[in-house]
């Protein structure tokens, strides 16, 4: 099961269109139906994993967010960025 969805909400940003994003099921401290943040395309957040993207934060291009990462407040991730973030136990 996809852990996320791009809502029907858009905002534009430097010409590039982004969606909101929709948790599917509760993952790391996010539950089902929570809002998040912003991305380009669906490429742009891992669905393996319990990153997140959430606040006015947005994702764009080859920008990939994946592990435990989460990219928060007013962010802008773009271009060939990949941001990854694994919990050392």
């Amino acid at each position: 099961m996809e852990k996320y969805e791009l809502t029907s909400e858009t905002s534009s940003f430097n010409g590039i269109t982004f969606y909101r994003i929709k948790a599917l099921k509760n993952f790391g401290n996010i539950k089902s139906g929570d809002l998040g943040g912003w991305i380009e395309r669906k490429e742009n957040l891992s669905d393996l994993s319990n990153a997140w993207v959430s606040g006015n934060a947005c994702v764009s291009g080859n920008a990939c967010i994946s592990g435990n990462a989460c990219v928060i407040g007013n962010a802008r991730v773009s271009g060939n960025a990949h941001i990854d973030h694994t919990k050392e136990d």
